[in-house]
């Protein structure tokens, strides 16, 4: 059994290679996110476990948030000279580095990267553990010279010599390049400027008393931990946190963790499109390839091999493709991982190839996956095969599942559809976010499974309605493509699926990304009532010295600046809210149309008060006059009275969970040293904002951080940033594609070899071999829009339902993107036709006589 197994799978290694590309894909894209996360970790790991000192010393910040407010944390410079003090010190050192600052060359252009890495500035103090190291020029001396890191030097074209502008939170001010500075290991994408020590603090800070951490070096003999107990002792339970120096190493790699996080679950979500994808390709296959050898199996039935042998053959067949897939995988996996890595480096994070980390864990996950998925995937043949009878050596068998009737598929299928029915329901009729998400997610499944338990049973009445004008285009040879995609319903329906998926999802995703754009376009024609905004594209803050240019700009009229602000909230019910909070000016109703269920805007932003959510409040007891420990930043904390509350239908602009605003000044107060992420602009007099355009611009052509933008622009803004996951959509359809090409392909390769004898005979009774040709590609373009018609059906059902979701957030707006639908089943047609071509052109080749011949 052992050697008629290998003869088999050697005898169809041409017909399995397409299923093999199926498993190389799921087990390369497991296998490059693996290795490229891995490769990034040991790399950021190493840079930061040599660049950390012995004992950091940093503010204190238990309040956690997404969005920046351009506030530096800071602590006196003094505390360094105190911890010089302690016993098993060798050194301690005040350092100072920020990230709220935008650089410029002398043409206005921006220094920093494009990519969202930040831009940093800080003081010159080198030491061993320094992440960089001069490489030409010398260090800066005073408050006129600094030096700039070796790749963005590079890129921007800067030279020694050069002069840049800083806008920092204190300031603007103009500094000479004295010194270019390379990185030690990896640059993970920051333009670094460095400064002058003495000089540094106040020009970063506002104060030369200031610092932003202190960095303590342990005397010989002294561990960390025994360093950072004694300075902990030393400073008390101020507002410090104390770390050692593989504690601070972990820290920096925890923030990071999120960005490494993104690339290895998009990888991931690719990883599992291809597994789902080819599970289909993989079934179909060995249920084709198991038909064909009825005969072949019968015999070995009845020489004696019993259906344990017959279904253990076919099962090994199943690994030793899963163990070439996984092995071709692994090795793609690699080259994927590299290019990641080279990709990596065009957006300034500077990896190495040759660092490149495998560890066992990556080619037990690549091996599991490949394995797993084929011999998962052949089970259901493999008993099949098993259940063959000796006696269908002597007959002539026809193909598995011809004729055979689907009524367990069609309990099976509507039970799971019912189920997936009544979930999606729920969905749409529930009031709660969480529940909603939950029964969408299970609804999606169980749908999807239904339909593809049940396709079959949907192949002939629908591909009759899609093949209907066949006969009357193409004559005959139109009626035989149709008929020929209704013989076997099973593979039909196996082979449509794979297809079916990829468009199911982007269908799903299509309605809820246009839902999205159209409700946010509802909600800035409802809410924005300013000529302008001014703001950075990515919601980080500027310095005050922007604001003050736009108020000076001629033309202007009212300027209503937004601050952020992290906030805890202990609310009523007793729950601990963290969030952030957003400041305005007066005169918000003037470039605002905010609607109130209790109180006003004057209310809101008057001292001492607070305005909310009125669902917010309502979930967590808060009534008007409710009086709130609010805490911020630093350790400061205040009593806010509840003074108003806000009926708007999603958070638009107000603050984030919860809708918490108040007056600017309060942020001000407890989060000194803010900066401004937005400024409402209204033009002076009636019919200004055409005039006003141009002027704000050239003010603001010395800010290139900042855009004014109208409602128009506003909106495209939004639009842009939903595209990115429309993008990632398209490009996991894409990939879907690619498999369900390769499936479609497979299928007629098989079904032709299948036919060959059929094939022979139309050929000698006078079909001609263009004739052959068109009729297999109909037959695979009516297989491919039948895939898109249930994968659309579905897809927009699921979009609908989680518009349903969205809407409980805000997002009301229905949109269907027609003109995607449409472009979708033109695009399957095209896709029909291209899968044909190979399969198309074999059997135009066959011989005449040897395929009537054929047995």
């Amino acid at each position: 059994m052992l050697k008629a197994t290998l003869r088999s799978f050697l005898a169809h290694k041409g017909r399995l290679l397409l299923s093999a590309l199926a498993v190389v894909l799921s087990v390369a894209f497991v296998a490059g996110s693996l290795i490229f996360s891995d490769t990034v970790t040991r790399t950021f790991d190493r840079l930061f476990a040599s660049t950390a000192a012995d004992v950091s010393i940093e503010p204190k910040d238990d309040l956690t948030s997404s969005v920046p407010t351009g506030a530096v944390q800071t602590l006196p410079a003094s505390l360094a000279a105190e911890v010089a003090r302690v016993d098993g010190v060798a050194a301690a050192r005040p350092d100072v580095g920020v990230q709220n600052i935008t650089v410029v060359d002398s043409e206005n252009e921006s220094v920093g990267p494009t990519t969202g890495a930040p831009t940093i500035a800080a003081d010159w103090n080198v030491t061993d553990r320094s992440p960089v190291r001069l490489t030409s020029g010398r260090a800066p001396r005073g408050d006129g010279e600094a030096l700039l890191d070796a790749d963005t030097a590079d890129k921007k074209h800067v030279k020694i010599g050069d002069t840049l502008t800083v806008m920092a939170q204190p300031g603007t001010f103009r500094v000479r390049i004295v010194g270019i500075a390379t990185f030690r290991t990896t640059n993970p994408g920051s333009a670094l400027v460095f400064l002058d020590p003495k000089a540094a603090p106040a020009l970063l800070l506002g104060s030369a008393d200031l610092a932003t951490g202190v960095s303590v070096d342990a005397a010989p003999g002294v561990t960390d931990a025994e360093l950072k107990r004694r300075v902990s002792a030393a400073i008390g339970p101020g507002p410090y946190e104390v770390r050692t120096a593989d504690e601070q190493a972990k820290s920096s790699a925890e923030s990071l963790g999120g960005f490494l996080d993104v690339i290895k679950y998009v990888m991931l979500g690719f990883a599992g499109i291809s597994v789902l994808v080819g599970v289909f390709l993989i079934v179909n296959t060995f249920s084709m390839l198991i038909a064909q050898r009825t005969r072949e199996l019968g015999l070995l039935r009845a020489l004696g091999a019993d259906r344990r042998q017959v279904r253990r053959s076919v099962l090994t067949e199943a690994v030793l493709l899963g163990l070439v897939g996984s092995t071709l995988g692994l090795a793609a996996g690699i080259g994927l991982a590299a290019g990641l890595i080279r990709l990596m480096s065009a957006f300034g994070m500077n990896l190495k190839t040759t660092e490149m980390v495998v560890g066992w864990g990556t080619p037990v996950a690549a091996y599991a996956v490949g394995v797993g998925v084929t011999f998962v995937a052949a089970y259901l043949p493999a008993r099949r095969a098993a259940a063959v009878s000796p006696m269908a050596a002597l007959a002539d068998a026809d193909g598995a599942g011809v004729g055979r009737p689907l009524k367990v598929r069609a309990v099976v299928g509507s039970v799971l559809g019912a189920l997936g029915a009544a979930a999606l329901v729920g969905c749409a009729v529930s009031s709660e976010t969480a529940s909603a998400a939950s029964l969408l997610g299970l609804g999606v499944v169980l749908t999807l499974v239904a339909t593809v338990v049940a396709g079959p049973l949907l192949v002939r009445p629908v591909i009759r309605v899609l093949g209907g004008a066949f006969p009357a285009l193409f004559g005959t040879v139109g009626r035989m493509s149709q008929r020929n995609a209704l013989r076997n319903p099973r593979r039909t329906g196996a082979t449509a699926a794979a297809l079916m998926v990829g468009l199911a999802l982007v269908g799903g995703m299509s309605v809820a990304s246009a839902s999205m754009s159209k409700s946010f376009d509802q909600q800035i024609d409802d809410t924005l009532g300013a000529d302008f905004v001014v703001q950075n594209a990515n919601y980080t803050p500027f310095s005050q010295e922007v604001t003050d240019a736009v108020r000076g700009t001629d033309g202007v009229g009212l300027v209503v600046r937004q601050r952020f602000a992290p906030v805890a909230v202990r609310l009523p019910d007793g729950k601990r809210v963290e969030t952030t909070a957003a400041g305005y000016d007066d005169g918000v109703d003037d470039v605002a149309h905010v609607t109130y269920a209790s109180g006003d805007t004057a209310a809101a932003l008057a001292e001492g008060a607070i305005g909310m959510d009125v669902g917010f409040a309502e979930d967590h007891g808060v009534r008007i006059g409710s009086v709130l420990p609010v805490e911020f930043p630093g350790g400061r904390t205040t009593e806010l009275k509840v003074t108003a509350l806000t009926d708007q239908d999603a958070a638009d602009g107000f603050g984030m969970q919860g809708g918490l605003f108040f007056g600017i000044a309060t942020v001000e107060k407890y989060v000194p040293g803010g900066q401004d992420s937005a400024l409402y602009v209204n033009a002076a007099g009636d019919g200004g904002a055409d005039q006003l355009r141009p002027k704000l611009e050239r003010t603001l052509d010395a800010y290139p951080q900042v855009q004014a933008r109208d409602q128009a622009d506003y909106k495209k803004l939004v639009h842009d940033q939903i595209a990115v996951l429309l993008y990632l959509v398209y490009a996991l359809l894409g990939l879907a594609i690619v498999i369900a090409v390769l499936g479609v392909v497979n299928t007629l390769a098989l079904s032709v070899v299948e036919r060959t004898r059929e094939i022979g005979l139309l050929r000698a009774i006078g079909l001609g071999r263009r004739q052959l040709r068109r009729m297999i590609r109909l037959e695979s373009v009516v297989i491919a829009v039948f895939g898109a018609v249930l994968g659309l059906a579905l897809g927009l059902v699921w979009g609908v339902c989680i518009q349903q979701v969205l809407a409980l957030q805000g997002m009301k707006a229905l949109a269907v993107p027609w003109g995607t639908v449409v472009a979708v089943v033109i695009g399957s047609g095209i896709v029909g036709v291209v899968a044909a071509l190979l399969p198309a052109m074999r059997a135009s080749r066959m011989n005449v006589l040897a395929a009537i011949a054929h047995e």
